[in-house]
């Protein structure tokens, strides 16, 4: 549940400060949220896997591309959440990083 709403909260500031995503409403992002949530424990793990070689050599920023992939896979499966392109998606996806580990940060350590 804290996970959730944590990813909820991420994906609400990416949606208001990165211009290119858009949702609907609470629903489409509170249903975005709990994809990415999945999408993150069970396809993630195998993409960045199979991107060790490309990983290493970019000093780990591909991992980015990683992040963006999975954000626009749930923006391709969840209605009325888009994506305009992939500088918005690469963006999107730093923000929600930055934003969960803040707060995820903030949890562990208050």
């Amino acid at each position: 549940m804290i996970r959730t709403a944590v990813a909820a909260v991420a994906l609400w500031v990416a949606v208001s400060i990165v211009p290119g995503l858009q949702v609907a409403d609470g629903k489409t992002l509170l249903l975005a949220a709990i994809l990415l949530g999945i999408v993150n424990a069970t396809i993630r793990p195998v993409a960045l896997f199979l991107s060790i070689p490309i990983t290493i050599v970019t000093f780990g920023l591909f991992i980015l591309v990683v992040n963006a992939g999975m954000l626009s896979l749930v923006a391709r499966l969840v209605p009325d959440f888009t994506i305009t392109s992939f500088a918005s998606a690469v963006i999107g996806a730093l923000v929600v990083s930055i934003v969960s580990a803040a707060i995820n940060g903030g949890l562990t350590t208050g």
